[in-house]
């Protein structure tokens, strides 16, 4: 169980946990596919792009636009095609347009009534700009992988927040979709975490590589945990 009055900071994940990455990836994906007369199941999709972001993100730190380009290159690979510089350009700049899932806007501002907010994303300062507008808050804090030069599962993104945050970790609550990215790392730093298990009931992986770890918390949506937190 957790004791919601324990914290004094939410911190988040954006893409996959605030914001529909997936249905984002797939709608960019779409018109570059059928460009190229390819039509991939989009769970087969997802997963490829969850392997190929990962290996890329391991590597030397080069922007999230720079990730997003050598994942539509490594598709392009797989599915036996050569995407073009405008496909390229057009994908690794799409993330503005994902959208925000339903439940995000109003949980955030729940939240906003009792804790302090910040987001650790692995993503570009600019394209986090676009993307906030979607998610109706103002975070007290936002750490993106490009301030960091690096990508969780890193402990650097965490440590980053730390220090930016200022209290001790044992205050802060991470919520967070991928056991991968972020559950795992927060753990080992002993953070109380939560799991939004998005693909509740959905078959395959999705976007994010698999995982151990064990969450403080499973909740389905951002509006059970607004409830578990009494604040609905």
């Amino acid at each position: 169980m957790i004791d919601f009055d324990a914290f004094e900071v939410l911190t988040f994940d954006c893409y996959g946990t605030l914001i529909d990455w997936e249905s984002g990836i797939l709608a960019a994906l779409g018109p570059i596919f059928d460009a190229h007369g390819v039509a991939p199941k989009p769970g087969e999709a997802l997963e490829l792009f969850g392997a190929l972001e990962s290996s890329i993100e391991a590597g030397a730190y080069r922007e999230y636009r720079v990730v997003l380009m050598r994942v539509l290159e490594g598709l392009g690979k797989r599915y036996g095609f050569s995407p073009s510089p405008s496909q390229l350009e057009s994908f690794a700049s799409s993330v503005g347009g994902w959208p925000a899932f339903p439940d995000t806007p109003g949980a955030l501002r729940a939240f906003e009534s009792r804790y302090k907010l910040a987001v650790i994303s692995n993503v570009d300062d600019d394209l986090f700009s676009h993307s906030a507008r979607r998610l109706g808050v103002s975070f007290d804090w936002v750490v993106t992988a490009q301030q960091v030069r690096s990508y969780k599962p890193s402990l650097e993104n965490f440590r980053r927040a730390f220090q930016r945050i200022g209290i001790p970790p044992e205050r802060i609550l991470h919520v967070a979709q991928s056991l991968f990215h972020d559950i795992a790392p927060a753990k080992r730093l002993g953070l109380s975490t939560v799991w939004v298990n998005r693909r509740h009931g959905v078959a395959g992986l999705g976007a994010t590589p698999p995982a151990r770890a064990e969450p403080d918390l499973e909740v389905p949506d951002l509006n059970t945990l607004v409830q578990r937190a009494g604040l609905a």
